[in-house]
């Protein structure tokens, strides 16, 4: 948004009668507005609602569920479900979060959409449980599970307990401590995540495999910055993990396979497409995968009625989060602001005659009512603030400082 404004100024002085650019505190309230008004906008009352659920969270107690909906008619047929398909149904930050706090909100939501036909998630136990409490009321609604959680839950199961992955991971890490600041710079291993470990395993896998095609072949660019003696100094531990390196990547082939297979929605015939789209391969375990895959898209497909069509990947909810976090940048370290509520401007398609319809329809006092109604202890950045400029006060004199939405 500072960008934004910067360029407007620049180019003012290209085109002439170009009015003067807004702060970019102003672009920041326009996107709480827009954002804002989609939340609250009433929604068509309706049978084919599907639901993707799950929750965000950052530093602090708070958690935000987001739900987003489209409507079973309105899903594409030839491609993967986009943020523009999307609608936000409902955004609710809370501190502490229990099955029966789920049901509650997906309750509300209720009240938003009707009892939608599906609800898909990634079966988190607080998700997973308030979402069995709502089908109680509504046996109607069913519910699915992400394939890409899935396939995650499985390679744990293999992975977590094998001592190759264990010694695999000790000596990357090793590895990467000791390269990244020599003439090694260039092959050091990525950075390993404490959180989704084993649903961005093919970074990790990928570089032991290109890592050891380096080590075979020495080529004229390596060898240009790294003698041969010290390539194998340093990485020359990575032979020992061949075997092991290509079993793990034929289990990642399987999991993509299946992902591709189900990424436009599952239907009555994807486990038949799955099956003769499923790679050929010689180690056991990954057969097995394969077959645990094979009978998780037949049991989901189970809940599928004639000729119906429903999404099994949550990756647009997750790519939501993730420009969220983008907008946010180092923001995202510091607890929840009210850029949370961009989430509503993020889905969606928006026309310039929509924009200033949502303008003309929620004014900033909207968002700040929306603020005091769920947060309203306010922000971890707002509780900073205070504390610190209270602090540096005489006690008689430290006065509340407002929210700034």
């Amino acid at each position: 948004m500072r960008g934004a404004s910067v360029i407007w100024e620049f180019l003012r002085s290209f085109i002439p009668g170009l009015p003067e650019s807004p702060h970019w505190t102003t672009g920041r309230t326009w996107l709480l507005r827009l954002g804002c008004f989609q939340l609250l906008e009433p929604k068509e009352q309706a049978a084919d609602w599907i639901w993707l659920i799950d929750h965000t969270v950052q530093i602090g107690r708070e958690k935000c569920l987001l739900i987003l909906g489209i409507r079973a008619r309105n899903l594409p047929a030839d491609r993967p479900l986009q943020l523009a398909d999307m609608v936000p149904i409902l955004l609710s930050p809370a501190t502490s979060v229990t099955k029966h706090q789920v049901a509650e909100e997906l309750e509300a939501a209720t009240q938003i959409t009707g009892v939608p036909t599906a609800i898909l998630s990634d079966h988190g136990a607080d998700l997973r449980g308030g979402i069995e409490l709502y089908r109680q009321q509504h046996p109607q609604t069913r519910e699915l599970y992400d394939l890409k959680h899935k396939a995650a839950c499985l390679l744990k199961h293999r992975l977590q307990n094998d001592p190759r992955f264990a010694e695999y991971s000790r000596q990357m890490g090793q590895c990467k401590f000791q390269t990244q600041q020599t003439e090694l710079d260039f092959l050091v291993p990525p950075s390993g995540r404490s959180k989704a470990r084993f649903m961005n395993l093919e970074k990790f896998i990928g570089w032991g495999q290109r890592t050891l095609a380096v080590l075979d072949r020495e080529p004229a660019s390596v060898q240009r910055h790294v003698s041969h003696e010290r390539l194998e100094q340093k990485l020359g531990w990575l032979r020992e993990h061949r075997t092991a390196l290509d079993e793990w990547a034929s289990w990642l082939s399987v999991i993509d396979t299946a992902q591709r297979a189900v990424r436009h929605g599952l239907s009555q015939t994807t486990a038949r497409d799955l099956t003769a789209q499923l790679p050929q391969s010689s180690h056991g375990s990954t057969q097995q995968l394969q077959g645990e895959l094979l009978a998780f898209v037949i049991q989901e497909a189970e809940h599928l009625k004639e000729g119906e069509r429903l999404p099994l990947m949550t990756e647009v909810l997750e790519s939501s989060f993730g420009r969220l976090k983008f907008l946010e940048r180092d923001q995202q370290k510091r607890g929840f602001t009210a850029l949370v509520l961009s989430l509503g401007a993020i889905v969606g398609t928006w026309t310039a005659e929509r924009i200033e319809h949502a303008l003309h329809k929620t004014p900033l006092k909207v968002v700040d009512q929306w603020m005091r109604t769920h947060f309203p202890q306010g922000t971890h950045h707002t509780k900073r603030r205070q504390a610190y400029a209270d602090a540096a006060k005489p006690a008689d004199t430290a006065k509340q400082i407002p929210q700034d939405p």
